[in-house]
């Protein structure tokens, strides 16, 4: 074989490029949900989506990454709305009455990946108890932290993860256990780096800026 006749061999993503792959599959997902009444103002509102991801994923290693744009491409090729499954998802506490009627339309869950789901969704809410104790009015404008808290088309902390995680491969899944766990070992506080990157994106140096200016600007 002429070797000038191959192909150049694609070189691997790095962390950003993976983020930026990642959410322009998910966009249009998002975009294309379907809810009662028609679009929600947020699905028409690319900014503030692209600042919410990637504040999220900023805080994720590049093997998790790579697997969750792998759980992406997966999706896309077999005709999958990822976005329509979360939200389908957190229907069985947000709408338990509809839910049991689109419950069988849904992906089995692995069992396995299922318990480590549970793991992940009870340090998030941990995290997020903490930071809304350390950082009381940027708690105030985000998700509360609760399933019984859910309120209408503000599903909580512990509902929005859950169903989130539960759209991913056990692979994906296995991983971000691995990673979540690890962080939980060493003291770190996912929800609070993921905050902090958003504020940041907003143009505020810092958590503390954030919570002082909202403090005044209720």
């Amino acid at each position: 074989m002429n070797a000038g006749t191959c192909s150049p061999r694609s070189q691997p993503m790095n962390k950003d490029e993976l983020i930026d792959a990642i959410v322009q599959i998910e966009w249009p997902m998002f975009a294309g949900v379907n809810n009662e009444g028609g679009k929600a103002a947020c699905q028409m509102d690319l900014a503030t989506f692209r600042i919410m991801r990637i504040s999220q994923y900023s805080a994720w290693g590049e093997e998790l990454l790579e697997s969750c744009l792998a759980d992406l491409r997966a999706a896309q090729n077999q005709g999958r709305n990822l976005m329509t499954e979360k939200y389908a998802r957190m229907m069985k506490t947000t709408f338990p009455d509809e839910y049991p009627a689109i419950e069988k339309s849904l992906p089995p869950l692995d069992p396995a990946a299922a318990r480590q789901i549970e793991d992940i969704v009870a340090c998030h809410v941990q995290w997020k108890t903490a930071l809304d104790q350390k950082y009381p009015h940027l708690g105030d404008r985000s998700r509360p932290v609760r399933t019984q808290e859910d309120r209408t088309g503000l599903p909580s902390v512990e509902t929005y993860t859950r169903a989130e995680l539960q759209t991913c491969s056990p692979r994906t899944i296995s991983l971000y256990h691995s990673a979540t766990m690890k962080r939980a070992e060493r003291g770190e506080n996912e929800a609070e780096e993921n905050l902090l990157n958003q504020v940041r994106q907003y143009g505020f140096a810092s958590l503390e800026d954030a919570e002082q200016y909202f403090s005044t600007h209720e």
